[in-house]
């Protein structure tokens, strides 16, 4: 029997005030989490359902009674009798300025919602003129299934999470360098083919930013082709193997352009290998006219 709010008896719960909003959600939920999680109103870039927050990006920050500083709502459990307000002149203020660091300094352009979050917190990159530092990375081709544009990265490590040890334990990438020259990176920066990528493209899947991205689909959006309001989704189990991942097919103009897996499927948690990730042109090879 579980209670009214949904939770279980036997689970221990906290209770706080978030907006002047009495809440009672289980022991060691985040602040992002018990406000309703991605979508509820608080900005953010760096989060993901199947990544443990690093909080990266801070656009995610609330404040909370009695502490000194903004905190990030994507990693900062609710305790008992905590007061959270989730939009204030203080809080605006920092999201104003993070969205133009971020925006000023790398390309933004393929980034869910950063453009409306601009207007709503009246963020205008822009101002810092055309002499603002920006990373400017060549566009990374060294292998036929994904490319790598770190002029669009953020640093917010969940690629490098995915290699490592929450999901594939490959540990291919890391962060590199320092300040302004950190970057994702291969140990010595070697291609890919000369490292000890599995070409899984789980940290492909992770990527909120576009700076990692299915070849089939740069090369589309190179050619002006790529349209998302023309693309269907359709589920399916992949037939490689017998662990029966969960695969989501991106459809467009009758072709196969990319796979993704449901983040929320208790088989792959949006996981998969090489096979299930990059093995579907055999389901659309032709015979040639």
């Amino acid at each position: 029997m579980r209670a009214i709010d949904g939770t279980d008896p036997a689970t221990v719960t906290v209770e706080a005030v978030i907006d002047g909003v009495t809440v009672r959600v289980a022991e060691g939920t985040t602040i992002l989490d018990a406000c309703g999680g991605r979508g509820c109103g608080i900005p953010t870039l760096c989060y993901g359902e199947t990544i443990t927050p690093r909080n990266a990006c801070r656009v995610c920050m609330v404040e909370v009674e009695g502490s000194r500083t903004l905190v990030p709502s994507c990693s900062r459990p609710v305790t008992e009798g905590m007061v959270v307000t989730t939009r204030s002149e203080r809080i605006d203020h920092s999201r104003r300025m993070v969205l133009e660091f971020l925006g000023s300094s790398v390309d933004l352009s393929l980034t869910d919602h950063v453009e409306e979050w601009n207007a709503e917190y009246g963020a205008d990159p822009t101002r810092y003129g055309s002499e603002a530092a920006r990373v400017d990375e060549p566009v990374r081709i060294d292998n036929d299934l994904y490319v790598r544009d770190y002029s669009k990265c953020i640093l917010c490590y969940q690629c490098v999470d995915a290699c490592g040890e929450q999901w594939q334990n490959s540990f291919v990438i890391d962060i590199a360098g320092r300040g302004f020259d950190a970057r994702v990176s291969t140990e010595h920066d070697v291609s890919l083919p000369d490292s000890g990528c599995v070409y899984c493209g789980n940290c492909i899947q992770v990527c909120p930013t576009g700076a990692l991205m299915f070849t089939s689909e740069y090369t589309m959006r190179q050619a002006g082709t790529w349209d998302e309001a023309r693309q269907t989704r359709v589920d399916t189990v992949c037939g490689y193997c017998g662990v029966g991942c969960n695969l989501t097919l991106h459809v467009q103009d009758d072709s196969i352009v990319k796979v993704t897996s449901p983040a929320d499927s208790g088989i792959t948690s949006g996981n998969l290998c090489v096979k299930g990730r990059f093995g579907f042109q055999h389901a659309q090879n032709r015979p040639a006219d």
